[in-house]
C-alpha cells in the first residue's frame, strides 16, 4: 500500500511577503503563484491516473488498485480546486457588492 501522508504545504499561507519590490503579491509566495502551481499538481495527479490507467490497459504491468487509486487522488484533487475556485468567486462578489 502506498504512504499516504497529509500534506501541510496544501494550505495556503496566511500572510503574503511583499516581493522585490516591496508589493505584497510579486514573489514566490504569491496568491498567484500558489494557485499555478497547484493547478499543476492537479494537472500532474490526472496524467499521472492516465498513465495508470494505460498501463492497466495495454499491458498486464500496470495494478488496477493503483490505477484506481491515482483516479480517486485526481478526482478528489480537481472537486476541491473546483470548490477553491467557487468560493473565491463568491468572495469576489461579495466584494464587488459592497457599498463605499
Amino acid at each position: 500500500m502506498n504512504n499516504m501522508l497529509i500534506r501541510g504545504d496544501l494550505m495556503p499561507p496566511i500572510l503574503d511577503t511583499p516581493g522585490k519590490s516591496g508589493k505584497v503579491g510579486e514573489g514566490e509566495g504569491s496568491f498567484g503563484n500558489l494557485l499555478k502551481n497547484k493547478i499543476e499538481e492537479i494537472n500532474k495527479l490526472k496524467l499521472d491516473a492516465n498513465s495508470a490507467i494505460e498501463k492497466v490497459e495495454l499491458s498486464d504491468s500496470g495494478s488496477i488498485h493503483e490505477a484506481i487509486i491515482a483516479m480517486e487522488k485526481a478526482s478528489i484533487s480537481f472537486k476541491t480546486m473546483l470548490q477553491v475556485r467557487n468560493k473565491m468567486l463568491e468572495a469576489y462578489q461579495e466584494v464587488m457588492r459592497m457599498q463605499v
